[in-house]
């Protein structure tokens, strides 16, 4: 590969740093909500803690397939961006919220009445099972909503216009600690539904949100060059199944992820209250951390993809290499503060002497797994730039379920091993993950590089 000259990509480095900004305001403040809503719940009790981790885990499998099948939209939509075709824009667009309508229908059903029979089989301890089926039910409710929004939100990632993301981000999370306040507490007559409540907060936040960005979007001049109410069209199967084709393994490959933490937390579900309260300590603040690398990830992908629809592919090679390095850099710097910080940071949580310890000693082991999870996130994410999708769904499935899983499930269930144990897991399935998709990246930007014409 010829040697790079990295002035002459000062300006990708700006663009990345651009995009990243508003994603990481968008989701410091996701997290911020699952901040909040553990500590709001720890302050209650253990229990409820316990009940919302569990919960939160359970209805996050269904959401994240949801979000990666919507996801497909960015990269989609950034390469006709690039490449100025912006008629296409808003043909996408109307396609895919038709798609999250129709995602938000099984979510919903599923939320209402699986939850109950499926948590009593995983065998979640009946102490605070009554509550994470409340939560749940809650929840769901606000699927419809926030698939929609989702589909208005990769269009305008898509095009590089985040500045409506940055509003609503901060205001659901306001509104979500506001709600959780009255009707968690019970606060300005409302009454005090504890984790129950908790559900209740986030789904009314997500409606209020999802028409917060839609009349945004219909009133902006920003939007009118992409025609995306410029008539009611219907279903168009070519471009739903162009959707759906990119989105499907994007949306195994996040679920496989997020999917084995959802299981974990499950697993932890199983041997009590102190344990699963401490492992939901313990991955809320990983997961918080982790939106950095994460919205590195989503500003690498739109600017990849955009390079490569206006046929820049040294440009495009460069910003995948760079939103790497970008992601794994803060991660260590993330685990360094967290080896450094864990027991004030657990202290934020809770007071719980039982709890503390276990939540200290798992951090520890999160200070190993956040350095490989930036690396696999950052190359995730020049991938789909890159529309390559297949791949990294098969070596996800194989990191995540076919070396993680079971040997969570081991440590877990069959040989009742300490927590630190179970997230070991994590740990080696990361690593696999981070090393095989990296290398995935090498061979593919080096392919279309030799496409380009000297």
């Amino acid at each position: 590969m010829d040697r790079i000259n990295f002035t002459k990509y000062k300006s990708q480095t700006k663009a990345l740093l651009l995009l990243s900004g508003p994603l990481i305001v968008n989701n410091l403040s996701m997290a911020g909500i699952g901040f909040a809503d553990a500590v709001m719940a720890g302050s209650i009790g253990a229990r409820e803690l316990a009940a919302v981790a569990v919960g939160s885990s359970f209805w996050f499998v269904g959401f994240l397939f949801c979000l990666g099948m919507l996801m497909a939209l960015s990269p989609i939509i950034a390469r006709h961006f690039g490449a100025g075709n912006y008629d296409l824009i808003g043909r996408y667009m109307r396609q895919g919220v038709y798609l999250a309508a129709i995602l938000s229908i099984p979510i919903l059903l599923l939320g209402q009445f699986a939850a109950a029979p499926l948590l009593e089989r995983f065998g979640i301890d009946p102490e605070f099972r009554g509550m994470t089926v409340g939560y749940v039910n809650a929840v769901t409710f606000g699927a419809p909503a926030i698939f929609i929004f989702l589909a208005f939100r990769f269009m305008t990632e898509g095009i590089g216009y985040l500045r409506p993301i940055i509003f609503t981000s901060i205001f659901s999370l306001i509104c979500n600690v506001f709600l959780n306040y009255v009707l968690m507490f019970g606060h300005f007559g409302a009454p005090a539904l504890g984790a129950i409540g908790c559900g209740y907060a986030s789904a009314i936040t997500m409606w209020i949100t999802m028409f917060i960005l839609v009349g945004f979007v219909v009133k902006s001049k920003h939007y009118r060059p992409f025609h995306l109410f410029s008539r009611a069209a219907p279903l168009r199967f070519d471009v739903f199944k162009e959707i759906i084709f990119l989105g499907v393994p994007i949306a195994i490959t996040i679920t496989a992820e997020a999917g084995l933490f959802s299981a974990i937390t499950i697993l932890m579900g199983t041997r009590g209250t102190e344990i699963a309260a401490a492992h939901q300590i313990a991955i809320n603040f990983a997961s918080t951390t982790f939106m950095i690398p994460l919205s590195l990830s989503g500003a690498t992908t739109v600017l990849v993809g955009q390079l490569i629809g206006a046929g820049k592919l040294r440009e495009a090679q460069f910003s995948g290499w760079l939103g790497i390095l970008f992601c794994a850099g803060f991660m260590i710097v993330s685990a360094i503060c967290l080896l450094i910080f864990r027991e004030s940071i657990v202290g934020l949580y809770t007071d719980d002497a039982a709890v503390t310890g276990i939540a200290i000693s798992l951090l520890l082991m999160a200070v190993i797994f956040q350095i490989a999870d930036g690396i696999q996130i950052g190359a995730a994410g020049a991938l789909r730039g890159y529309k390559d999708t297949a791949v990294p769904m098969a070596i996800n499935l194989f990191a995540f379920w076919i070396v993680g899983f079971p040997l969570a499930y081991l440590a877990a269930i069959s040989y009742q091993a300490p927590p630190n144990y179970i997230w070991a897991a994590l740990v080696l399935s990361l690593s696999i993950g981070a090393t095989l998709l990296t290398w995935r990246y090498r061979i593919l930007s080096l392919r279309f590089m030799k496409q380009m014409v000297y």
